[in-house]
């Protein structure tokens, strides 16, 4: 397992280097699964909840909120091959500062208040497919399963697309901040949505500090 997770390690180490200027070590070190005990863990209790709960046990969702929101927070796990499949960008709420700007990068300030803009940690059972007035046009409703997220149909957070979201890493600059919906870009969601269409259980999205 050791050897697993430092195989790990060097992986995103090495994906998150990529276009990045030579030495800046500290940029791959604040991306989501840099740290392979502290991704392992979370990936351990996923796959426990996904088995109890009944979810797909083949993908979930993670984002890692202590992550700098300029770099790949949120990540695509294998279970199957328990591995990264995919790591990208992913919007958080603004909270009391200006839509569309990224005041909070590093700070995020987390809610599950109605209009509070922010978003709200926890675990969300990824819903229905419905259309979206942003991006691709598709967003899928996400029914929060824990305390701290159980607001979440009453204040139509839902995983979406967003013009604005890039592709590719802007660290030091931040992802641009919306009203607390995870909203990634048009590639990613294209992605996600092919294989969203697919299940036939319920996938995991898990939003953690």
């Amino acid at each position: 397992m050791k050897t697993r997770c430092f195989l790990l390690f060097l992986l995103v180490t090495f994906a998150a280097c990529k276009g990045q200027a030579p030495g800046n070590h500290a940029v791959a070190e604040q991306e989501a699964g840099s740290h392979p005990a502290r991704l392992q863990q979370r990936v351990r209790a996923a796959k426990a909840f996904c088995v109890k709960r009944r979810f797909d046990t083949t993908h979930c969702i993670l984002v890692d909120m202590r992550v700098h929101s300029g770099n790949r927070r949120l990540l695509l796990w294998n279970f199957a091959k328990d591995t990264i499949q995919l790591a990208a960008l992913v919007s958080h709420g603004c909270g009391r500062g200006p839509w569309g700007k990224d005041h909070s990068r590093d700070q995020p300030v987390f809610s599950n208040e109605d209009n509070s803009h922010c978003s709200a940690l926890g675990r969300y059972k990824i819903g229905s497919r419905g259309n979206s007035q942003w991006g691709i046009g598709v967003n899928y409703l996400l029914l929060g399963l824990d305390s701290s997220n159980s607001n979440a149909l009453k204040r139509e957070i839902v995983l979406h697309s967003w013009e604005d979201v890039p592709d590719e890493t802007v660290y030091p600059r931040g992802t641009p901040e919306g009203w607390g919906c995870p909203a990634v870009s048009n590639t990613v969601m294209e992605q996600l949505d092919g294989l969203l269409r697919a299940k036939r259980r319920p996938v995991l999205l898990w939003i953690y500090y």
